[in-house]
């Protein structure tokens, strides 16, 4: 797996993958930067939610669970003082359905944090990760 960050101007970067897709990372203007993009701790809440909510959501499938939305919110703490490394993070599944079976709910976040998520997991070995979901009904 390789990524590419391309210098554009200030602090923005254009950054590509292997999957060939395009994101844009830039810093705030009082930095030097144009708020052109997100900010690169953002993206690691952003990778860690999306690793999390692929996982779940791919076991929900599996468990033939009647998923109709599905919403990650991750709020990550991070230290005082440089270098202002995230200390806490929280990953909240809200999971709207019909009919949905909590045990299995509870089973898909436990798989990801415990199990799959290799985002989630790696930063475990430095960071408090927590995980917690919200079950609701669809209308």
């Amino acid at each position: 797996m390789k990524a590419t960050l391309d210098w554009q101007d200030g602090l923005e970067f254009s950054g590509s993958a292997d999957s060939d897709h395009k994101v844009t990372i830039d810093g705030p203007p009082d930095l030097g930067g144009k708020n052109a993009g997100f900010r690169p701790m953002e993206m690691m809440l952003l990778s860690v939610g999306g690793c999390s909510a692929m996982d779940v959501m791919h076991i929900l499938k599996k468990s033939r669970q009647d998923v109709t939305d599905c919403r990650i919110e991750v709020e990550g703490t991070r230290a005082e003082t440089e270098p202002k490394v995230f200390t806490d993070i929280h990953v909240q599944f809200i999971v709207t359905g019909r009919d949905l079976n909590e045990k299995h709910v509870a089973r898909a976040v436990e798989l990801s944090a415990d199990k799959y998520c290799s985002a989630s997991i790696m930063l475990a070995k430095a960071v408090n990760m927590t995980h917690g979901y919200t079950i609701e009904a669809a209308e």
